[in-house]
């Protein structure tokens, strides 16, 4: 790694847990959990509990999307919720959660972790889905000294994440695993900068009980749920309330969000291609409406059934989880002012740089990246390509939310860039994910090949 990225964290303070914390997570990981399931030639085989909460707010807040003022709200389409999924074999647990949120920074996220004694701190991996008809959990700051989040509704959301987390450790049983990549088919998604430039690649992982009963499926897929928008009145998960319905509603178990490199924009496909707004840009008038939040989520829905559907079952899947810190300038004036200003306490440096961690896990043939905020899908197409994995993932908005990720060249490149450049931690974060990132994968071990 270079320079910018590192392991250490004595310059800086931590984004994550103390030594001390992380000690007794790993202690109650090995004693806590309960004897695995064995087989029987003594090998621990995989086990797998799910749970969720409604994270609604009640009475509806305000909806953000983005920096900026928040959005009053009418009424609610939908019910935000924080799902859990946790994987346990041998010695190694991993847990992932998915918020119906904009956005959920890691000094939120490790309130989460220190309630969830029984798994190592680094082994969360925490992901928003990213609704931009949700409430402000970042907190952010106004020029008057204020702020735009309601910090009593971002504890609660922690609460009840932790709630979920160590339910799902509860309700740990024998599970085999389904994975599959496909691309999805349908009016799905599009770039709204360049509409064929983004990911069409849809992953999906299903977990499965000893009779081969779907636990849960968990969608990888990159996608702004922003049908609705923030400036509806309307409280809602958008696109991903329908995906959840749909999935569950044909057997599929509980269903699992995880967004992937969405950025510079990679949007829900609501297009009216009946009326153009700009033909010669390629611009139409969107359909901001519940029926097409419903059209796509279910889409969805069916694409991941359909694609997982003949995936073979991998009955004995390994489990890997590594992480590493790393240290990223802040030269966004706005961004800064976020992070020295808000409420939330950002932990930052005195050379005006943050840090966050990034994960690694292989899960069977899969292979996993989390991704502090939103990447382009230049990004996020290298690092599939440089991924060892048969099924590469990227767990976009995880383990923190720091904007748009863009490489140097892409930096101000263009005009339509100006914005997700100017609300982008700066010229070199795309180089230090990447270095991060392909580091990792360098190190780690390969995941199954099955």
């Amino acid at each position: 790694m270079g320079k910018n990225a590192t392991s250490k964290t004595a310059a800086h303070p931590s984004p994550g847990l103390s030594r001390r914390e992380l000690m007794h997570g790993a202690v109650a990981t090995s004693l806590g959990l309960g004897a695995p399931w064995v087989a029987e030639d003594g090998e621990a085989l995989l086990r797998v509990g799910i749970a969720k909460r409604i994270i609604t707010p009640d009475p509806l807040l305000p909806v953000s999307g983005g920096m900026g003022p928040t959005h009053p709200t009418t009424r609610k389409l939908g019910e935000l919720t924080a799902r859990a999924i946790v994987l346990h074999r041998g010695k190694v647990t991993l847990a992932i959660a998915s918020l119906d949120l904009l956005g959920f920074p890691s000094v939120l996220g490790d309130r989460v972790r220190a309630r969830v004694p029984r798994i190592p701190p680094s082994n969360i991996l925490i992901g928003v889905t990213h609704t931009h008809s949700a409430p402000d959990c970042y907190a952010f700051p106004d020029p008057s000294g204020g702020h735009t989040g309601d910090l009593r509704y971002m504890d609660r959301v922690c609460a009840l994440t932790a709630e979920a987390l160590n339910e799902a450790i509860d309700r740990l049983q024998p599970a085999t695993l389904r994975i599959a990549t496909g691309e999805a088919q349908g009016k799905i998604a599009y770039n709204y900068y360049a509409p064929d430039l983004y990911d069409r690649r849809m992953h999906v992982l299903q977990a499965l009980d000893p009779s081969d009963k779907p636990i849960a499926t968990l969608v990888n897929y990159a996608i702004h749920p922003e049908v609705l928008g923030s400036e509806q009145g309307i409280l809602s998960p958008d696109l991903c309330g329908p995906l959840y319905d749909r999935i569950e509603e044909r057997g599929g178990g509980m269903a699992i969000f995880m967004n992937s490199a969405q950025g510079g924009m990679v949007t829900a496909d609501n297009r009216d291609l009946d009326k153009p707004k700009d033909p010669l840009r390629a611009y139409w008038e969107d359909l901001r409406t519940w029926d097409e939040c419903l059209r796509i989520g279910r889409t969805m829905a069916d694409e991941a059934l359909r694609i997982v559907a003949n995936a073979p079952i991998q009955r004995q899947p390994t489990l890997y989880c590594t992480s590493v810190i790393a240290t990223f300038p802040v030269d966004s004036p706005e961004l800064w002012f976020v992070v020295t200003h808000s409420p939330l306490k950002y932990p930052h440096g005195k050379d005006r740089t943050v840090q966050t961690r990034i994960a690694l896990a292989n899960i069977g043939s899969a292979q996993v990246l989390t991704i502090p905020g939103e990447a382009l899908p230049n990004i996020g197409f290298y690092l599939k390509r440089k991924m060892r994995g048969k099924h590469n993932m990227l767990f976009g908005l995880t383990n923190d939310a720091f904007g748009y990720i863009l490489t140097s060249e892409d930096f101000r490149s263009f005009p339509r860039y100006e914005y997700v450049s100017r609300v982008s931690l700066g010229e070199n974060t795309g180089q230090i994910l990447i270095r991060t990132c392909l580091d990792l994968v360098r190190r780690a071990p390969k995941p199954d090949t099955a």
